[in-house]
């Protein structure tokens, strides 16, 4: 018993740690649109998000009966190394995902972790096959795609209200509802994954004979399962929050209110149903559904291929990665040390390679092949309009353009180049280099007026460019 009792805690920590990948990996989910779009800072955002999730934690089981419950049978022979594989299978899977930035399911690595590990040790009697195709596989398709179509309609619905409205005027309010809608998805991801490592720690608990079969968990795994997720929610899933806010579209604030609303709908109602789904996959489908609601947006879809892939991925990589360690856990407890020195070493691996490029709050909006300026513009400017690729490279005009104003047609540069350039005696064919320092020159010659300078600069380079 000693033994048992030793080996359960090793699960819980293992659980724990888990909880913590976790929150980090799915701080996007809530956050990333109202980072990306300047609603909230960088930091606040986590920092709220964190609050929240620990306060969702304390809202329902439902989740949590259906892990420790419905997909692994209790009374199949598990063993707590079984879970701890489990464990540690969906851990290594969720920071390989997290290293390349892309949003996959924290959920279906937990639970191809538990199946895999369960299949190795146990067979197929200890699935429950019913359960995982009704509560995992089932919503794992439906959910992205009903979340997709309401961001979809709601974000057409969004724009056609505010349609006679100068943009300005509706950004404060826009604002604010994405920060409500953000928190309101913040609480619906402590309502829903919290739950699934309390649903662990319970059928760990289970298995070891300390709580009886079909029993709600203990109130300090609740307590410690929530504080967990919120810790891992503050540390910021930087490289996450990057794909999901820049990666996949051009938020803006509208589209961001919509999308998040659409999707802290269905996590909800699927945490009061009992629906174990992914939170990942449902605030993906929003953002999906968001750019293509509004008109002229655009969804990067191989971005989104790569996360799908990464989506089909999940439940046998994670399987697979738990079913190797079932196999040395069971060997004892040489066996038990053994996948959990692998584990620490694979974890400090990634978190070395993570550092080469690393990624945090004072980075995570800007996009890699894109310059600065045009980033800076697409952050922190609510009203101004999203280009149609913001990881393809813009000139200096049109990153200026483009943070007052819609982005101007061909013929429009072409007719301010031709009635700009004669102000300037540098733009002439005299000197092909627009770029050299000659303000002070024309201001000793009693050239035109220093003011004039800005807009005879950007001529310049947009003649070049068209």
């Amino acid at each position: 018993m000693e033994h048992i009792t030793l080996l359960i805690g090793i699960v819980i920590i293992t659980a724990l740690v888990f909880d913590f990948t976790n929150g980090f990996h799915d701080t996007a989910n809530a956050m990333a649109t109202t980072i990306s779009t300047g609603a909230l800072r960088p930091k606040t955002a986590v920092a709220m998000s964190a609050v929240l999730n620990l306060v969702g934690a304390f809202l329902s089981v439902e989740v949590a009966k259906t892990i420790s419950g419905g997909i692994i049978d209790e009374g199949s022979g598990i063993q707590p190394e079984v879970i701890f594989a489990g464990l540690v299978g969906a851990i290594v899977w969720n920071l390989l995902t997290w290293l390349a930035g892309l949003p996959s399911s924290s959920s279906h690595a937990l639970f191809g972790g538990l199946i895999g590990a369960t299949l190795v040790s146990v067979g197929m009697d200890g699935v429950n096959g019913d359960a995982v195709v009704m509560k995992v596989l089932i919503p794992a398709v439906a959910a992205p795609l009903v979340a997709g179509v309401a961001a979809l309609v709601a974000t057409r619905l969004t724009y056609r209200i505010a349609r006679d409205r100068d943009p300005r005027d509706t950004a404060k309010g826009y604002r604010a509802g994405q920060i409500a809608s953000a928190a309101l998805v913040s609480l619906a991801h402590g309502t829903n994954d919290a739950q699934k490592t309390m649903g662990v720690i319970t059928l760990a608990l289970v298995t070891g004979g300390v709580v009886a079969p079909a029993s709600d968990p203990p109130m300090w795994v609740i307590v410690s399962a929530g504080v967990a997720i919120a810790l891992g929610t503050y540390l910021g899933g930087w490289r996450i929050i990057r794909t999901m806010g820049k990666g996949l579209t051009d938020i803006q604030p509208p589209q961001g209110f919509a999308a998040q609303t659409g999707a802290a709908t269905v996590i909800l109602a699927s945490s009061h149903l009992g629906f174990a789904l992914s939170t990942t996959q449902v605030c993906s489908g929003s953002v999906m559904g968001s750019g293509l609601g509004r008109k002229g947006g655009v969804v990067r879809w191989s971005t989104a291929g790569r996360m799908v892939i990464a989506w089909g991925l999940t439940l046998p990589a994670a399987g697979l990665v738990a079913g190797a360690a079932a196999l040395l856990a069971d060997q004892g407890d040489w066996g038990v040390t053994t996948v959990a020195v692998l584990a620490v070493i694979a974890c400090g691996a990634i978190w070395l390679a993570s550092r080469r490029k690393p990624v945090d709050h004072t980075n995570v909006n800007d996009v890699e092949g894109a310059p600065a300026p045009a980033t800076a513009a697409v952050a922190t400017d609510a009203t101004a309009p999203a280009t149609a690729d913001a990881a393809e490279p813009v000139g200096i005009v049109t990153a200026a353009v483009r943070s007052v104003a819609p982005p101007p047609t061909e013929t429009a540069l072409a007719q301010s180049a031709t009635d700009t350039t004669p102000a300037d005696p540098s733009a002439t064919a005299a000197d092909p280099l627009p770029a050299q320092p000659t303000g002070a020159e024309r201001e000793a010659r009693g050239a035109a007026p220093t003011s004039t300078t800005p807009a005879t600069s950007a001529a310049a380079p947009a003649k070049a460019t068209v």
